[in-house]
């Protein structure tokens, strides 16, 4: 059978080695979250909530890719645990602003590493350029498909 009749070359597919690298990427970084008792969920929101105090759960869910009601359920556990804060009401409308507690720094902290490793690892084979290289081609690709413009 010719590679016409097949369809898409997989082992050549951008679209393709995105999802496999995602998955692979995903497997390791759940792999060394786990000892921690951590998901990469939960590692996705803490670390978003460092680099953005006050995230609502919307964009927080938004930011770790997920439902807002998984979200909102991470959020009740993090908070149960003493990693984030949440105010008993809002100050304007439904908006629940969320904190990192000194705890969940701590966490995030220990977490912080765990997944530099699995980054260390993933770039282990790239020179300094390559990586650059690749950073700047995967925004590139996530902009094109953004703003709908199919080229750069």
């Amino acid at each position: 059978m010719s590679q016409d009749s097949v369809g898409v070359n997989l082992d050549a597919s951008p679209r393709y080695l995105l999802k496999e690298a995602s998955s692979v990427v995903r497997a390791a970084m759940e792999e060394v979250l786990r000892p921690l008792g951590m998901t990469v969920t939960h590692y996705s929101c803490l670390e978003l909530l460092a680099q953005r105090p006050g995230l609502s759960n919307s964009e927080l869910a938004r930011g770790a890719f997920v439902t807002r009601q998984s979200m909102n359920v991470l959020l009740q556990a993090l908070e149960r645990d003493g990693y984030v804060t949440r105010p008993a009401e809002a100050p304007v409308g439904k908006v629940l602003h969320t904190r990192l507690t000194p705890r969940g720094r701590r966490r995030l902290a220990k977490a912080t590493v765990a997944v530099r490793s699995v980054e260390v690892r993933m770039l282990a084979g790239l020179t300094d350029t390559e990586q650059s290289d690749a950073i700047r081609i995967l925004q590139s690709m996530i902009h094109s498909l953004r703003d709908g413009s199919g080229g750069a």
